[in-house]
Order: structure tokens, then C-alpha cells, then sequence
């Protein structure tokens, strides 16, 4: 079998234009599925060209229109703790909305001051992301949300690998931004790493960076992250499982040292059918167990190889399996090999047979897990092997091209910024993209149609520059198969309905949060039966520091 191997280093959180670079590919045996001499590497020069203005809020100085794992916390405290639920000294306080149809829930029924997910678990209840102010829970039936934070056994740290399983030491770090329902009573909650300190690695090359520069690596930064299974008890606590994103010493052919590599959980789904959690995340995506109960065998820690009894050594340890992604390579250096590019997998979407549909910034896949009857490696073959280009969507196409080889260069590329997927009930992908608006892909992922501003038209042309319709969330409607698309900045919600196009903007919102708040997130609750869908405002930093907090829509009309 012949796979993309390498992941070396890159430098995931300090420029959404330049993804992570890898090694060039080399065949291997499974379960050696996507290993890799560890990159000294810096980072990629950018997408080539001018990137387009997506329409940039005044957050953070206003210099970044796509999110990098949620940015917007700048300025505010990191230590996971502040007050939520009463404004703070230097926030906005944002009116309530009041609109038909539609209920809203901000800082004054309990909520954080960013909004970075929603979610609704088989039994109703709401689930928010709230950054560094944590997770948040509105009970069904409840009209106000209540906290959790590290003190409540969030846990966004893995294990160490000393034999004992214990937490890393340092300082721990909360920012939660992502959240998808599971079963009643049950989130599976994501967490962005921890950022480096100032002139070292991030949280995903510190492991590689730290052996290169020959020191010891900062456990506290490369074991921050990663996701939880949240479940609410009885008595009002809770039941944290974590999912360690990562691979153990000896498991993969040219990581020996071990593999921790995804740390930031942009995007989460889960598929009852097939008791599946999927994460989308900074380096590329994997695959939890979700009935996983966090009891970790001794044997775990066996720092052996693997062989043909233990082949399931990750999925029995760490509840999971990882990672993958639709690498495609990069101009070679002078004298060197061709690098392979791989950032950001913001879209999840699962299929009715189980296979998921995954977008990331340079390129989308459809992850062939139901096809191949649950084999997670031969669906991994089936996104990365050269054979297989033609399961490597590009969906905002490079220029001038017609063939994955020879690849890019950096002149040509066109970088899709994937945000969001969503599937529909004939199979039919809708592809949402921090720069370029919205797409429709039929099942194999051909591009069937492309909505740009004539539709959605959410940033204005102005100083020279066209108008540009920055999408940074998509969901289809279960109850009809309407789609709603959500602004990245300026400009609310649309609503493709029936041929009819329905903007929900400042009538709805509110200026306050149309005139600079992205739309992080559209979800739908189906426990009812009945139309509900959950939309959070994420909220944003003027450039004085001034923040404008998030707000929750739910909408139960037509």
C-alpha cells in the first residue's frame, strides 16, 4: 500500500494561510499509516496572491479574516476562569433580540462572553463553546445556562507515557470551541491547545521541535487539547472521558518516538449508527470510539511494537484511531523534496452509509469509512494514496490546473478555507469557505454548482476590491432541506429555501451583531421531531479591546 507519509512541523495558529509542512511520501506497511522523520521545518510562504478581504471584523487590530482556532479571546484573561453571566468592565452590553420565531440567550441568562459552538444532545439539551469561559449547559426546558469549567473535570490535557498515565505538569489551559450532541445528556467537547509561549513551537510541533532542538519537550504545551465525552450526572455533575489525540513509542515506522500531532478540535460530529466521533482538527482528522470509557490498560503503555494480536493497540488505549488527511504537496526547496501541505478541517460531514465527508484548507475528502465496512485504514488509503487523487476535492480549483502532478506551486494555489459541510437527504454535499461563499457537491464529490454574491452577498465591493461572500457556517435543514448559510463578518444569516432567498439580518439580529459578529456555528436539534435550529454569534474585540459578546438563536418557525 502506498500512503502519504510524514508530518512534520508547521505553524498551524499563527497564519491561516500557511498549513503545516510534511515529509514526501514513502511506502509503508499499516499500521505505519502516515508516519514521518520529524521537519525542522519553518513555515509555508502563503496561498500565492492577494488573498481575499473576507469582509475583516474589527477583532483583535482586524488583520485576520479567517479564524485561527478562535482568535477573538485577545485581550481577555487565559486562565479558563473569568465571571461569566454578568458583563465584565470593557464589554458591550448587547440588547436581546426580539424577533418572531426566534429565542436568544446572551451574557444576561448565563452565557459566555465568545460563543465559538452550539449543540443539542438526543434529549435537548443545549450545549454551548465558550472559550476560555468553558462549556456551557441550557437544560431543556430552561431558559438560562450554567458553567463548567476545569474545576468541574474538564480536561483538556492527555496523559503522560511514564507507565503511570498521570496529567502533564505546567499550567493547564481551557478554551472549548467546538461541541456536538451525543446521547441525552452526553457533549463531546473540543479544545483548542495551548498556545506557545512567545518564540517556541505550538502545541503541534512542540513534540517534533523540542527533539530537533535538543531539549526537552514542554509536556504542558504538546498534551493541551484535544476532546472530551461530557456527561451530566444525576446529582448535576459531570463524567469527563478524554480522547488523548495521539500515538504511542514504536507504533509507526518513522515516528519511534511517538506521534502528537492534532491538539486543536475545530469541528466535531458524531454518528450513532456507527458509534462514531469525529474530529476535525489542526493537522488533519481522526476517529473516537463513542461508547470509549477512559479506562486505560497498563499494557497501553508497552513501549513494544506493534504486532498482528495488538494491530488495535490505539483504539483499545486511547478510544480512537488517527489521523488522516487529503495531503496534496508543495514545491520542493532547491535540492530537496517536495513537502506535503495539510492545515484545518473545519468541515465534517457523515453520509447516511457512514462514510464522512471531510474539508480542510487546501483540500476535502470524502472518507470512504462505510464503504469499506468500518476499516479505517483502507478508507485512510482511499484518501491519501496517489491512486486515489481523485478522492482529493479541490473544490475553489488552483489555477490553471487539471492534474494533481505536478503539484502546485505556490503561484498556483488557490486555498479552499473550508468552514462547514453539510449533506443532504439525496447525498449531495454543501461546502461552505471562510473566503469563497458556498459550493454543492454531488456524492463523489464533483462540483455541481458554486453560490457566490449574487446570492449571498454579505461584504460590498469597495476600494478596488469585488464583493466577496465569506461563509463561515452551513447546515441543512432536516425538517425541509432548506440550507442556512452563516456570514463569516457583516452580514448575518441567508436561507436558501425552495428557490426563494430569506436574509435574516439586522431586522432579526441587530446591528450590534450583523455589523461585526461571525456566525460560528449552525446545528440543528432533532430530538423533537419539530424544526429547532441553534445558531451562535460568536462575538468579537473592537480594536480598543472593547468586547461584544456572543449570543445563542435558536429558531422554531416556518
Amino acid at each position: 500500500m502506498w500512503t502519504a507519509v510524514g508530518c512534520g512541523s508547521g505553524n498551524e495558529s499563527a497564519d491561516p494561510g500557511k498549513p503545516v509542512v510534511e515529509d514526501p511520501p514513502e511506502a509503508v506497511q499499516p499500521p505505519a499509516e502516515d508516519s514521518g522523520t520529524p521537519d525542522a521545518g519553518g513555515n509555508l510562504p502563503d496561498a500565492g496572491g492577494e488573498i481575499p478581504d473576507a469582509g475583516t471584523p474589527p477583532v483583535d487590530g482586524g488583520s485576520d479574516p479567517v479564524p485561527d482556532a478562535g482568535t477573538p479571546d485577545s485581550g481577555t484573561p487565559d486562565s479558563g476562569t473569568p465571571d461569566s453571566g454578568t458583563p465584565d468592565a470593557g464589554e458591550v452590553v448587547v440588547t436581546i433580540p426580539s424577533s418572531a420565531g426566534w429565542e436568544f440567550y446572551g451574557r444576561q441568562q448565563g452565557g459566555p462572553r465568545f460563543v465559538y459552538g452550539v449543540s443539542a444532545d438526543q434529549g435537548g439539551n443545549v450545549w454551548v463553546a465558550g472559550g476560555e469561559d468553558g462549556l456551557f449547559l441550557m437544560k431543556k426546558g430552561d431558559n438560562t445556562l450554567r458553567r463548567f469549567t476545569l474545576e468541574d473535570g474538564l480536561h483538556p490535557y492527555g496523559i503522560m507515557r511514564d507507565g503511570v498515565g498521570g496529567p502533564p505538569p505546567g499550567d493547564k489551559y481551557l478554551k472549548v470551541i467546538s461541541v456536538a450532541g451525543g446521547p441525552s445528556g452526553t457533549v463531546f467537547v473540543g479544545y483548542e491547545g495551548k498556545p506557545p509561549q512567545k518564540g517556541m513551537p505550538t502545541c503541534e510541533d512542540e513534540w517534533d521541535q523540542s527533539y530537533n532542538a535538543g531539549r526537552e519537550p514542554i509536556a504542558a504545551i504538546y498534551k493541551s487539547g484535544d476532546a472530551d465525552k461530557v456527561t451530566l450526572k444525576a446529582d448535576g455533575t459531570l463524567k469527563v472521558v478524554h480522547y488523548d489525540i495521539h500515538t504511542g513509542p514504536n507504533k509507526v515506522s518513522r515516528e519511534m518516538r511517538g506521534r502528537e500531532k492534532l491538539c486543536t478540535i475545530h469541528r466535531i460530529a458524531y454518528d450513532p449508527k456507527t458509534q462514531s466521533v469525529w474530529f476535525g482538527g489542526n493537522h488533519g482528522f481522526a476517529r473516537g470510539d463513542a461508547e470509549f470509557d477512559g479506562n486505560v490498560p497498563v499494557a497501553c503503555f508497552d513501549p513494544r511494537p506493534y504486532t498482528d494480536k495488538d494491530f488495535w493497540w490505539d483504539f483499545s488505549c486511547n478510544g480512537l484511531l488517527e489521523h488522516v488527511h487529503p495531503a496534496i504537496s508543495g514545491a520542493p526547496a532547491p535540492g530537496g523534496s517536495a513537502p506535503v501541505l495539510t492545515d484545518r478541517y473545519f468541515g465534517i460531514a457523515v453520509a447516511e452509509n457512514g462514510d464522512v465527508f471531510f474539508g480542510g484548507q487546501l483540500r476535502s475528502t470524502r472518507f470512504r469509512y462505510g464503504t469499506n465496512g468500518g476499516n479505517y485504514w483502507r478508507a485512510q488509503a482511499e484518501t491519501e494514496d496517489p491512486p486515489y487523487s481523485w478522492n482529493r476535492f479541490d473544490i475553489w480549483e488552483d489555477k490553471d490546473r487539471d492534474e494533481e502532478w505536478p503539484y502546485p506551486t505556490e503561484a498556483d494555489r488557490v486555498d479552499d478555507h473550508i468552514s462547514a459541510m453539510s449533506v443532504t437527504s439525496s447525498g449531495d454535499v454543501w461546502v461552505s469557505s471562510f473566503f469563497y461563499g458556498l459550493a454543492r457537491l454531488s456524492p463523489n464529490g464533483t462540483v455541481q454548482t458554486k453560490v457566490m454574491q449574487d446570492l449571498i452577498n454579505y461584504t460590498p465591493a469597495g476600494n478596488g476590491k469585488p464583493a466577496q461572500a465569506p461563509s463561515s457556517a452551513v447546515a441543512v435543514d432536516p425538517q425541509d432541506g432548506s440550507v442556512w448559510v452563516g456570514a463569516h463578518w457583516w452580514g448575518g444569516m441567508t436561507r436558501l429555501k425552495s428557490g426563494e432567498v430569506m436574509k435574516y439580518g439586522t431586522n432579526v439580529f441587530g446591528s450590534q451583531l450583523v455589523n461585526g459578529s461571525s456566525v460560528s456555528d449552525i446545528q440543528f436539534d432533532r430530538s423533537g421531531g419539530k424544526r429547532r435550529v441553534l445558531v451562535s454569534f460568536q462575538g468579537y474585540t473592537k480594536k480598543d479591546g472593547t468586547v461584544v459578546p456572543g449570543i445563542i438563536g435558536i429558531y422554531t418557525g416556518d
